[in-house]
């Protein structure tokens, strides 16, 4: 008996939930060869605001839980994305034009990116946070804390990185207790929306990572500017084109404004590093009075 293809719908990812666009637009997903592959959600001001909104929601409880803990939980992500390898091979290959060894590739490189973030989320605090020699009878101790709800930009148009470079742009945020709103490629958001089917499957709380797709030079302006925003990855953010000529120059001084931390942009896709960890946390210091017994 024949049978009809069922298309997917792409959708935001927002509190762990995956909501159209509150302002009902879509914009074309085109394969390599101008070829129509779907149909994604343009996220709105509203959709970004939303995000922000649950992204706070979920600071305490993530931020809460024990390194271990996060590091178990990021470490799912990782096992969930190789259970569905020939999903995103397929939905990167036809979204980039690579060959299939290429897309296998970079769906692997993402899944041990996943895996070697894990590996530092209890074991960071050491090399970030120490104990300080003070004079008296006192322990003086500095711990990193998280910074609270980070906005990024995932890599734009880089052939062969449209999920490496977002994984590569969400696992050190939220491996130290942070949580995000993303934007997505924008040429490229298909395998976005399916780790977000994958962050919804797994041990993720919802709202810890929210994915918004469509024009950054569009939502970012306004994550850039709204006050519950701790600080801003601009990773992907150096081809930036506003209407009116912004750049991410201007996103860094609307931040500004707020006092958030940036992280400028860089050329291609970031590699692992303990930097990009401890570029969002903040080191608290504690004194505590020594045993007179």
């Amino acid at each position: 008996m024949s049978r009809l293809t069922v298309p997917k719908t792409y959708k935001l990812y927002i509190g762990g939930k995956f909501p159209r666009s509150e302002s009902g637009r879509t914009y074309e997903v085109v394969a390599a060869d101008g070829a129509f592959l779907a149909n994604a959600a343009q996220a709105s001001r509203k959709d970004a605001r939303d995000a922000v909104v649950a992204a706070r929601a979920a600071v305490g409880g993530w931020a809460g839980a024990t390194a271990y803990n996060r590091g178990q939980v990021i470490y799912r992500i990782a096992e969930l994305l190789e259970g569905r390898r020939a999903q995103f091979v397929d939905e990167i290959q036809s979204s980039e034009g690579v060959s299939a060894a290429e897309a296998g590739a970079q769906v692997d490189l993402a899944i041990d990116v996943w895996v070697w973030y894990a590996g530092w989320a209890d074991k960071y605090a050491q090399v970030a946070g120490n104990a300080n020699p003070v004079s008296g009878p006192y322990f003086n101790l500095s711990v990193p804390e998280p910074t609270g709800v980070v906005a990024a930009v995932a890599p734009q148009g880089v052939t062969g990185g449209s999920l490496l470079g977002l994984v590569s742009v969400l696992a050190p945020i939220v491996v130290s207790g942070n949580t995000v709103v993303v934007v997505a490629d924008e040429r490229a958001p298909l395998s976005a929306i399916s780790l977000s089917e994958v962050l919804a499957t797994s041990d993720v709380p919802g709202g810890v990572i929210n994915m918004l797709t469509g024009s950054p030079a569009e939502i970012m302006p306004w994550l850039a500017s709204h006050a519950d925003v701790n600080a801003l990855d601009l990773t992907g953010a150096g081809s930036i084109d506003g209407a009116k000529g912004e750049t991410w120059v201007d996103l860094q001084l609307a931040a500004a404004e707020t006092l958030k931390r940036v992280v400028p942009p860089v050329a291609g896709i970031p590699r692992p590093a303990l930097e990009r960890i401890t570029a969002f946390v903040e080191t608290k210091t504690v004194w505590h009075t020594k045993s007179m017994l």
